[in-house]
């Protein structure tokens, strides 16, 4: 199997390529905009555990993005059977004191090409009847909140457009999973070393190795969706319904924890 791993080059990508290519021997596409990171991680990963590796610089953002990673695998003979797409970004500011060229970025990366890459390679998958589409959103997807306005509703869309392409998926034998997770302890969220050591001692944060296997267990299986940590699970309905002082006090406050 081959295995197309987007923002592979660190982070939750890198962890769910090391899993694949450790506990799946699945050969692999690794995509990422850091190119010179993206071939040692694939060097890496190839020598370890004697998959084959492809490291493929592309920037996810550009418009046409999906449609020419699609052609670049057609090309080359490519067949990808495992779609993951990882690659994301965060910040947290104001819509009013972000740039339009931050704020497209992320529409292009979380919506557009998300859903391009869903609707190409979906095809092919549901032609030959197999296949496996893992796409991550995240519990911000049920808040409404200050600074990550725009994180939080690009989320959303992965969540409900994740959930119904499963039911038009499945029964053509392709699976699609969307992962939900709370705070994983990446540097994405930039939060300092001292608190990110703290969110996962009070398991507020999981690591990333424990989201990624729950994850690939999951998608492997064909489920809908998965919310790795019993505590997210009891936190969400309280998102939804979250009183607007709390949101104005915890906005006031949470710039801190940033670097």
């Amino acid at each position: 199997m081959l295995a197309l791993v987007t923002g592979a080059s660190s982070g939750i990508g890198l962890q769910y390529a090391t899993a694949l290519a450790r506990d799946y021997h699945t050969d692999l596409l690794l995509v990422s905009n850091q190119e010179k990171e993206q071939i040692e991680v694939a060097n890496d990963l190839s020598e370890r555990y004697g998959v084959k590796t492809i490291a493929l610089y592309r920037d996810l953002s550009e418009q046409n993005a999906a449609e020419e990673l699609h052609r670049y695998c057609i090309d080359s003979n490519l067949q990808v059977d495992i779609l993951i797409n990882n690659a994301g970004v965060f910040f947290f500011n104001p819509l009013v004191e972000t740039s339009m060229k931050r704020f497209e970025l992320m529409l292009m990366l979380h919506v557009v090409t998300v859903g391009k890459l869903c609707r190409l390679f979906g095809e092919d998958m549901c032609k030959r009847g197999n296949g496996y589409i893992l796409n991550m959103s995240s519990m911000s997807a049920w808040m409404a909140y200050p600074g990550i306005q725009t994180y939080n509703s690009t989320k959303a869309f992965i969540y409900n457009f994740s959930k119904s392409l499963w039911y038009e998926f499945r029964p053509k034998g392709v699976g699609i999973t969307v992962m939900t997770p709370g705070a994983v302890d990446t540097a994405l969220f930039g939060l300092s070393p001292k608190y990110r050591k703290l969110a996962v001692k009070l398991t507020v944060s999981i690591p990333p190795e424990k989201l990624v296997k729950i994850a690939l267990k999951r998608m492997f299986k064909k489920k809908k969706q998965g919310m790795p940590g019993l505590l997210n699970h009891l936190a969400t309905p309280l998102l939804k319904h979250t009183p607007d002082w709390l949101v104005f006090l915890t906005y006031k406050w949470v710039g801190q924890f940033q670097k």
